[in-house]
């Protein structure tokens, strides 16, 4: 496509790329600086102390001191504050350039010193923020400390009494940027017109330290997905804030869920005809619309919005995750088929962002108002400034398409008089209208909070069917409600608690045992009763509670969608009494990213790979009376699949959105005493096959009650040892029914990868059809590891493992 523009500057434009390589003044440089820090676990305000201190540590970034203990056995976490520091070589200063420190995240707030004096400072401890260093730096080595503190403090958000932990300390990447003096601040780009025959693009540019302005120009140039340029334009700066626009984009190439096509903008500020800076942005056209009390479209098509939640958090790294990391999470999602991600309860790393530009992911980015009621005149502006930050910084990501101002705002206030719904309710609009005025063409929401449902473009009320009230069952009524009732609802969190290897034969539902038809989450569980309380936690209740909503979602032609909650198991100091303490265990996969059952449901109702996944995996050890079948589901995308029971056919069927469960995906089985081998071949309509297999081991006698733990171990391809403690009877027999803790100790020749909050990684384990296990490292010596397990059941048992 070709673009012509009718202006004095079109020849230049073309002259600015030969600059670009040409010219030594344009030597804007941005530098990962996270290697090479010292750490000082010291909470002084004082920086000379800090500086006199001699117990530093090194460590490279991102880094919390929070990555172990939030997880470990012991009540509470470190909230306190800490010091890094690091030795900063810069070989040569520009006196026409500015030097700055960014900080993509410091949790929760930060001051900055350069060589002995304060360069700046931030709160709030989930979104970037640059420090100018420029009047405070010299050639050579630069002294850099930071000061970072996550203590309790009543005036930032999020509440204490949020149910995840606040990490502390410098959490994401840190850069070291220089620009010339005169240089782009920020671009802001807006697509005002979007249809699939043509679109508009809007950029505005703030420009910084604009001296002689009227020697400056910009040039934006605009490329497809390809690389072709297919827009450009060059203008004059006449003040601080230009904007360029491109009309009549003919027949541009949309941005969605499976196709994300993304455009490149460069925005380059010259001087005197030399280039000075460059800003690469990257830009998708796409529109979107919430029917009133109906579905949502994208690009003028319905789509179902299919979601889950993410926190910011790995095993052993807690919150200071790698990009890879973050990478990792994100491809697991859209693997799994979801369109849609709600990043809880705040904002995240610049590398998810960019990750869900890429995949095709629509986001929902929240500001950090989660519990805690209102507070004061700090409070407000403190969630005030951090609101303006989150849309400044991520503005420009087609991904995003909604602003939620809070989640569950007005329960367990922080401050006197702090659910007034009267007082929260204005500053709640003063929010929605900041919202609005900075960024028009986006909605925004709040989850959970009734009395403001009516204020935002979008509402999601509680709905917790079969796991906090009720019965899954009464899914479609709980939905059908809301949407009379609330103008474009969206659900938002839904699930429950699963514990990696634990099974049942017969999950309990809650049918005749607590009240079955509500569905709303109670503030005070315990004035309720429900499958939280009373359930076995196994993966196969789960299973069957994902897929009722995922079988009524996908059938309802009016629902605009639901977000699971929550896509990976996480930590929270709320839990200690879980069955891996201190873990929220309602992931689809676990802390370190380890698919569970309930991920291959989802991924059979959203996927496009082909696949089949038997369940179960890890219920490979079963037991009940002979001649008695059992269902068996298998989780599958494919338009037919046929299982096999020992070599024999059990017959082929034909999946069908509309049964339930697992679409009719489902054989009775004859289990046989002894090894079962089963498995599930699927087709295609393209005549593609995709098969799995597993082996059960059955029996037709019931354990009795258990008597003792049997240890055991096994070498892993990383030279690591897993150590498993199994309940028996006193027939030797595994006893499936025995969930109480067990707690693993190592006593020589290893160390056991404990306060990982993974099914082999904790030193207290509630166990999985009586069966658990940790990981041990052994420490290099070749001497034997000794390791214990034991409850008050059993007093304990000893095992040596030989290490080979």
């Amino acid at each position: 496509m070709k673009n012509y523009q009718n202006n004095t500057f079109s020849i230049f434009a073309l002259f600015v790329f030969f600059q670009i390589c040409l010219s030594s003044s344009f030597a804007q440089t941005k530098m990962n600086i996270n290697e090479n820090w010292q750490y000082l676990e010291n909470h002084t305000p004082s920086l000379s102390e800090a500086q006199k201190a001699t117990n530093w540590t090194k460590l490279n970034l991102p880094h919390t001191w929070n990555a172990e203990d939030a997880t470990d056995l012991n009540p509470g976490y470190r909230r306190d504050a800490s010091w890094y520091q690091k030795k900063l070589n810069i070989s040569q200063i520009d006196s026409n350039k500015r030097y700055y420190l960014y900080f993509e995240g410091s949790n929760v707030t930060t001051k900055v010193y350069v060589n002995g004096k304060e360069a700046g400072g931030h709160i709030g401890g989930y979104i970037g923020f640059t420090i100018d260093i420029t009047n405070f730096i010299k050639e050579g080595n630069n002294d850099i400390f930071v000061r970072v503190d996550n203590s309790y403090d009543i005036e930032v958000i999020p509440s204490q009494k949020s149910d995840f932990f606040i990490y502390g300390g410098i959490t994401r990447d840190v850069w070291l940027l220089s620009k010339y003096k005169n240089h782009i601040g920020n671009l802001k780009i807006t697509t005002p017109e979007v249809s699939a025959k043509k679109a508009s693009l809007n950029i505005v540019a703030t420009t910084v330290n604009s001296d002689n302005i009227k020697d400056l120009s910009l040039t934006v140039v605009l490329k497809n997905p390809k690389g072709k340029k297919v827009a450009s334009k060059t203008i004059p700066v006449s003040n601080n804030t230009t904007t360029i626009t491109f009309e009549n984009l003919k027949n541009p190439e949309l941005w969605d869920t499976q196709k994300p096509n993304l455009y490149k903008v460069t925005a380059f500020l010259s001087e005197k005809n030399q280039v000075r800076d460059s800003v690469n942005e990257k830009v998708g056209f796409r529109w979107f619309e919430f029917k009133d009390h109906g579905p949502f479209y994208l690009n003028g098509k319905r789509l179902l919005i299919r979601g889950t939640h993410r926190h910011e958090e790995q095993a052993g790294v807690g919150a200071a995750m790698s990009n890879e990391q973050h990478r990792a999470d994100m491809e697991s999602i859209k693997k799994m088929g979801a369109n849609f991600v709600r990043l809880a309860h705040y904002p995240q790393d610049p590398e998810i962002y960019k990750a869900c530009d890429e995949l095709g992911l629509l986001v929902w980015d929240e500001l950090p108002w989660c519990r805690g009621g209102i507070g004061g005149e700090l409070w407000q502006t403190n969630t005030k400034n951090m609101l303006a930050e989150i849309i400044n910084q991520n503005y420009n990501h087609p991904s995003i398409i909604i602003w939620s101002l809070g989640n569950e705002m007005n329960w367990l206030p922080d401050f006197p008089d702090g659910d007034n719904t009267e007082r929260t309710n204005v500053f709640l609009t003063e929010l929605n209208d900041i919202a609005h005025k900075m960024d028009p063409t986006r909605k925004t929401a709040i989850r959970k909070y009734y009395e403001g449902s009516q204020i935002v473009d979008v509402f999601s009320p509680s709905i917790w069917s079969g796991w906090y009230s009720g019965s899954y069952k009464n899914y479609q009524k709980a939905i059908d409600v809301y949407k009379k009732e609330y103008k474009h609802f969206i659900h938002a969190e839904y699930g429950g608690d699963s514990h990696v290897g634990r099974h049942s034969e017969n999950p309990i539902t809650g049918e005749n045992v607590i009240k079955s038809e509500g569905w709303e989450e109670a503030i005070v569980q315990t004035k309720v009763a429900n499958i939280a309380q009373i359930g076995d936690w196994s993966e196969n209740y789960i299973v069957d509670l994902f897929d009722w909503h995922l079988h009524i979602s996908e059938n309802d032609p009016t629902f605009v969608g639901n977000v699971q909650w929550a896509f990976k198991d996480f930590a929270t100091p709320l839990r200690p009494e879980d069955d891996i303490p201190y873990m929220n265990q309602k992931g689809l996969v676990d802390r370190n990213g380890n698919p569970k059952d309930a991920y291959y449901v989802f991924k059979s109702y959203w996927s496009d790979e082909p696949f089949t996944y038997i369940e179960s995996h890890t219920w490979t050890e079963r037991q009940g009376p002979e001649n008695t079948p059992r269902t068996l589901s298998v989780f599958s995308n494919c338009e037919k699949v046929t299982l096999f029971h020992q070599g024999k056919s059990l017959g082929q069927k034909q999946r069908n959105l509309s049964l339930y469960p697992a679409n009719g995906l489902t054989w009775d089985v004859n289990f046989q005493k002894g090894e079962n081998i089963l498995i599930a071949v699927g087709e295609t309509k393209d005549g593609k096959k995709v098969s799995d297999t597993i082996k059960v081991n059955y029996r037709f006698n019931k354990n009795d009650t258990a008597t003792s733990l049997q240890l055991s171990s096994e070498k892993l391809k990383n030279g690591n040892y897993l150590v498993t403690a199994i309940a028996i009877d006193n027939n030797n027999l595994r006893c499936l029914d025995y969930e109480e803790s067990v707690y693993f100790q190592c006593l020589k020749g290893g160390k056991t990868m404990k306060n990982q909050g993974t099914p082999t990684g904790s030193e207290s384990i509630k166990m999985a059809n009586g069966k658990a296990s940790i990981e041990v490292v052994p420490d290099g010596s070749g001497a034997p590891i000794e390791m214990t397990a034991l409850n008050q059941s059993f007093k304990g048992e000893y095992l040596k493992v030989l290490v080979n």
